[in-house]
């Protein structure tokens, strides 16, 4: 049907190229998203010629309207509202009178329209696109976090695990190297030397077990106490029974904090532990000062090796651990070798004056 006042032989336009043209643009519409500004211009541009592919033109600018660039979506908009304006001289049929502000209100109000919701659906997409970044941010994160927490863990079982048993199996390692390279023991000293292997090793699996227990307890559970300063007496006794030689000084006057004393009961022992495997048979000189206000000192000393045997496997957590331990007290650790073949391990950590700081 053609519409009124157009003969059929002026008007076959709205019957065949019209709808056509139509087509045409809603088929280039495929490819808006590679070519948004040359499809949206070609559209427009051809919307003026045909009726129907007005919808296709509004498509194509909402769609690059979702780009958020001014100056494109300006040039569009621009062409449309200005194409709009020969449609009547491209059509054979009269145009209904009207100002001037008029037929470019409408055209302008419609494009107006298509920018508006395509700058709605931009903006939801990338509101979209930011809760999923985010989403996948704290994904990461968390990922990381209990990467880490697990990472902690595993080093703190094993600095446990080495302050526990490093320093027994060093001293059953030192006992039986020496059954090993000296023949000639009496029957006597060797039995002793046999008795302390199993003696520790027996008190090594005991230790063993209680970590084990530590670490497969309830966490709501307390933990049992930590050795302190008070207990360094019985860690040079050890010593001394397993065969080292262990020279004990302290001149510590009143009681330390816990932290500090737990932190030089384990340097003490880890000072024990490396003579025990670099230094067997050596001279080994332990030395504790201090008093409150002054800070805690300690300084283990052990000169060259006087035997030879086989060293125990290192587990690579005993200054690693004990330097984290020291600086999480407060605290300062220094180890180097001394000429001769000798080996300085000490250590200074705070001991607050508890009578300044209540006064």
């Amino acid at each position: 049907m053609l519409p009124r006042g157009c003969a059929a032989d002026t008007c076959s336009w709205f019957v065949t190229g019209d709808p056509l043209l139509a087509l045409a643009c809603l088929v280039a519409l495929l490819w808006r998203r590679r070519f948004p500004v040359t499809v949206a211009m070609v559209v427009v541009v051809a919307s003026t010629a045909s009726t129907l592919a007005a919808g296709a033109a509004l498509l194509a600018l909402c769609s690059l309207a979702a780009r958020r660039r001014p100056v494109e979506i300006g040039v569009v908009v621009l062409a449309y509202v200005a194409g709009s304006q020969f449609t009547a001289e491209l059509y054979p049929i009269e145009a209904l009178p009207g100002p001037l502000w008029l037929r470019l209100a409408i055209p302008a109000m419609s494009a107006g329209i298509a920018v508006a919701i395509g700058l709605a659906i931009e903006a939801r997409r990338a509101e979209v696109r930011s809760l999923r970044a985010r989403a996948e941010s704290a994904e990461r994160e968390q990922s990381a976090r209990a990467a880490q927490a697990r990472a902690l863990e595993r080093n703190r079982i094993a600095r446990e695990m080495h302050d526990v048993l490093a320093h027994r199996i060093s001293l059953v390692a030192m006992q039986a190297g020496v059954l090993d390279h000296r023949g000639d023991l009496t029957a006597k000293e060797n039995r002793v030397l046999v008795r302390g292997i199993a003696e520790g090793s027996h008190q090594a699996l005991e230790e063993l077990r209680g970590v084990l227990g530590v670490l497969r307890a309830d966490p709501g559970l307390p933990e049992p106490p930590q050795p302190s300063l008070d207990r360094i007496p019985e860690l040079v006794a050890d010593a001394r029974a397993s065969g080292m030689d262990v020279t004990f000084t302290s001149t510590v006057t009143g009681d330390p904090t816990d932290a500090a004393g737990r932190t030089c009961y384990r340097i003490v022992q880890e000072g024990l532990t490396n003579a025990a495997k670099h230094a067997p048979g050596a001279p080994v000189d332990i030395v504790l000062s201090g008093r409150s206000g002054d800070g805690l000192r300690v300084r283990v000393h052990n000169s060259a090796a006087t035997t030879t045997s086989t060293r125990p496997p290192a587990s690579g957590f005993g200054l690693l651990g004990l330097t984290e331990r020291v600086t999480l007290a407060g605290g300062k650790l220094e180890h180097h070798p001394e000429p001769g073949h000798g080996y300085v391990l000490s250590a200074e950590l705070p001991w607050p004056d508890h009578h300044d700081r209540s006064g």
